[in-house]
């Protein structure tokens, strides 16, 4: 468990957006925008760090108000919205997303699975399935159906994500492939039950908010605080000074927080807001 800060010492508040700030709504709720205000006034500088593609990430970040450059796709890319200024861009190298497209296409899982290549900033699929379709809706973003993933891979991934309704089959995926791929090779983690996601083995929340904290405002991990509620959380809500689990967080996850606010439906990220900051 990390050290917990005082809420003095807390600069950088750190916040994830589906489960944590977002619900079914797929909104930011009053409650919770009126916390980050009322935390910003207070001189807290607030961030987005999100598993979501940058420019399905780019609305909440507004609608924060955050000054401040956005950790998109697991915090492979940190771009900031004001300046289109790139700090970081950590893609997966290529001969590893062919290894991962073999064993996604092997035939007792090529009819079970959506694939998800994400290259500058665009999605590239297979086909349009319904779990495609679902995924577009909810981030806003408009798939491009490619048919050969392979004739994608002009340039490398940000990030690579299968994706099924079987949440008992992503869970073997990523066992399967965690015990195939050391962590040098590749990060692998859920961001939701349903979702596989695949980056670079320099990327996770952890090592972004670390770089923003550290490199880019010159603080210190008992100066952030994190709130998350899935296992691409982990890393930051273990870096941060108070690191914050949701109340729909799984159970391994809640164990390694300091505090486990709310559910997201019950304005969770306001109160620990207002715990810890206000």
């Amino acid at each position: 468990m990390p050290n917990q800060a005082t809420s003095a010492e807390i600069k950088l508040l750190v916040l994830d957006i589906d489960g944590t700030i977002a619900g079914v709504s797929n909104e930011i709720r009053k409650p919770v925008i009126e916390a980050v205000r009322a935390a910003q006034a207070k001189g807290v500088q607030v961030a987005i760090a999100t598993g979501r593609m940058y420019r399905a990430a780019i609305r909440f970040h507004e609608a924060i108000g955050s000054t401040l450059p956005l950790m998109a796709y697991q915090g492979a890319l940190i771009q900031d919205p004001r300046t289109d200024t790139v700090y970081r861009h950590w893609t997966v190298p290529k001969s590893l997303v062919l290894q991962l497209l073999d064993y996604f296409e092997q035939p007792e899982l090529r009819s079970l699975l959506s694939v998800h290549f994400y290259i500058n900033d665009q999605l590239y699929v297979r086909e349009i399935t319904a779990e495609t379709k679902e995924y577009a809706i909810r981030s806003n973003v408009q798939p491009i159906p490619i048919g050969d993933l392979r004739t994608a891979l002009t340039t490398e991934p940000t990030k690579v994500l299968a994706l099924s309704d079987d949440v008992d089959l992503i869970s073997t995926l990523l066992g399967n492939l965690q015990s195939l791929y050391t962590p040098a090779e590749l990060y692998l983690t859920k961001s939701v039950a349903t979702f596989f996601e695949a980056t670079n083995p320099l990327v996770s929340k952890g090592t972004a908010v670390r770089y923003l904290a550290e490199e880019h405002l010159g603080l210190k991990a008992e100066n952030v605080m994190a709130i998350g509620d899935n296992f691409n959380d982990v890393e930051m809500i273990e870096y941060a000074g108070v690191g914050v689990a949701m109340g729909n967080a799984p159970a391994p996850v809640q164990a390694l927080a300091n505090w486990v606010a709310p559910d997201v439906e019950k304005d969770g990220a306001a109160a620990a807001i207002e715990a810890f900051l206000l």
